[in-house]
């Protein structure tokens, strides 16, 4: 069998669509159309229901992509496991990044790792909603927050600071909140997850020799919510209100000068950033050369981050 047709298979089932699949391969419809008579008569079922309205996948269909989907993966592992040995990283990985992480970091980062191996090819997702790792076909993710499945294997990159900041021309207009209570005389900008808003903001005072740490949760206004964090961002810095962000989502901002961080007394409980794989098979050579740029790249900025806030301290 000619691994391009269990590919257009596979992709095929995945959309649902033989026109679609045909597109994400650089193929024609007939062409694949072709591709998928040719495999059904070598195993001699019918792969898929076809009718002029939908196309469904037959039960015989169903077990033999579960294979499929397993030789691919596997073949693609042998190859990146020689490529290894020949001192190549090799492979595609299929890879799902948060949008502002993704769109302002990660995309120069993963132009550095393939222009040094050339044989690595990737296929980007960016976008907010957690990956299924089935149904959107996904090798890893990039995800703040540990993942509660613990059949998944998960690599901690970095623990991040969040914080709350605005631009410049924001707080010239409306001043700089010093307290949780003053938020409530601002315009704070929401970010959605899901079904899930992200609008009781907690914070923690941070400990003087008078007093002890204490804990505040406010419930913050808003006249604008997004499920993109990266609109989020975005609104912040064109001086629209005050976000709640991961000091890495809003490093670079911060380094020009876009936006200023705010309540300085102040903390926001930290969060973390993992790669996360479906199953140990995901971990190939490339996966890890991923996750040890990634950590050393956090490990920098986050590092640089602190040594400018703190000579903004010292001033």
């Amino acid at each position: 069998m000619n691994t391009s047709d269990l590919e257009l298979f596979i992709r095929t089932a995945d959309c649902g669509n033989i026109t679609a699949a045909a597109g994400q391969l650089d193929t024609s419809p007939a062409a694949a159309s072709a591709a998928l008579k040719r495999l059904e008569k070598q195993l001699g079922v019918e792969l898929f229901i076809r009718s002029t309205r939908q196309l469904r996948i037959t039960a015989e269909g169903e077990r033999f992509l579960l294979h499929c989907r397993q030789a691919i993966d596997s073949l693609e592992y042998a190859k990146a496991s020689i490529a290894e040995m020949q001192g190549e990283i090799a492979g595609e990985i299929r890879m799902s990044v948060s949008s502002d992480l993704g769109r302002n970091l990660v995309l120069p980062w993963l132009d550095d790792v393939m222009d040094d191996n050339p044989q690595l090819s990737v296929q980007l997702s960016i976008g907010d909603s957690l990956a299924d790792f089935y149904m959107d076909r996904v090798d890893v993710a990039l995800r703040y927050g540990q993942p509660e499945d613990s059949s998944m294997v998960a690599f901690q990159l970095a623990t991040v600071e969040r914080i709350v900041c605005a631009s410049p021309e924001y707080l010239e207009r409306h001043g700089a909140p010093q307290t949780p209570e003053e938020l409530l005389q601002h315009n704070c900008l929401l970010y959605r997850l899901g079904d899930q808003i992200y609008s009781h903001w907690e914070f923690i005072k941070k400990p003087t020799e008078s007093s002890e740490e204490l804990v505040q949760k406010i419930k913050v206004n808003s006249n604008r919510l997004c499920n993109d964090g990266d609109i989020v961002r975005r609104w912040a810095v064109a001086g629209k209100g005050i976000a709640l962000k991961s000091r890495l989502d809003m490093s670079v901002d911060l380094k020009a000068g876009r936006v200023i961080e705010l309540m300085p007394d102040y903390r926001v409980k930290p969060t973390s950033l993992w790669l996360i794989c479906p199953s140990r098979k995901q971990v190939t050579p490339a996966v890890l050369l991923l996750r040890d740029m990634l950590r050393e790249k956090c490990e920098t900025l986050i590092g640089s981050d602190r040594a400018t806030l703190s000579l903004i301290n010292d001033e």
